[in-house]
């Protein structure tokens, strides 16, 4: 009985991996999608539009402590948003005009769900995009392809900021260097330990070249 439930597992196992690589191999053939559009569609942006709920913690640790700890609630067919940190629950709903006293929470939304859905941010957000060349990414030194995303000097929270984005041949981001606008600022972090929930691939664990900077996701659930 063991045997015969290991081998279906197996089976499942190897037509989810097939299926992925049927998927990978379409979205690199495919001439319609630009670079950017590729790199989403390889993190399963086509099937964003189906999620009613998206829940995740993110987390900050540097040198072994604990900085950042925010756990999200997204009901995203109603735009409502609920941030539980420090025991203390808020919420809010996501408009195109914002009341002052939601700055903080929206802030902290844009700025940890950037980190967990940056592929999709590509197509959604208004930044600049660079043209795709051969470079070697900063931590592991391997060649990628890389592109650049540079976004507008006016408007949100940080304005001008760019990001080097360095993706492999199946358009998953493996590294990323953070630029700040005033040139004072710049971090380069892995993406790594992805995960599929319900089709939608996510990277759980952003670490720095020396280990002491580590961003990462628990708590996710997609639904």
């Amino acid at each position: 009985m063991k045997k015969l439930v290991f081998v279906a597992i197996m089976s499942v196992l190897m037509i989810s991996c097939n299926e992925n690589k049927k998927e990978q191999e379409k979205i690199k053939k495919d001439p319609n999608l630009e670079v950017h559009e590729k790199i989403a569609m390889a993190n399963g942006f086509e099937n964003f539009d189906s999620i009613s709920k998206l829940k995740f913690t993110f987390n900050v640790k540097v040198n072994d402590t604990i900085r950042s700890e925010r756990s999200w609630a997204w009901n995203i067919k109603s735009g409502k948003i609920s941030l539980t940190e420090k025991d203390s629950t808020m919420s809010y709903v996501k408009k195109d005009s914002l009341a002052k006293d939601k700055e903080y929470i929206d802030q902290r939304f844009i700025n940890d769900s950037y980190w967990l859905l940056f592929p999709y941010q590509l197509k959604w957000s208004n930044a600049d995009l660079s043209e795709v060349k051969t470079a070697k990414a900063p931590i592991s030194n391997e060649e990628m392809q890389m592109l650049t995303a540079s976004f507008p000097a006016e408007g949100g929270y940080t304005p001008g900021d760019s990001y080097d984005i360095y993706f492999n041949k199946d358009y998953m981001i493996q590294e990323w260097v953070y630029k700040a606008a005033d040139g004072d600022r710049e971090m380069a972090t892995t993406w790594e330990d992805y995960e599929d929930f319900n089709g939608v691939k996510i990277s759980k664990m952003h670490k720095s070249e020396d280990g002491n900077f580590q961003l990462y996701f628990t708590d996710i659930s997609v639904e």
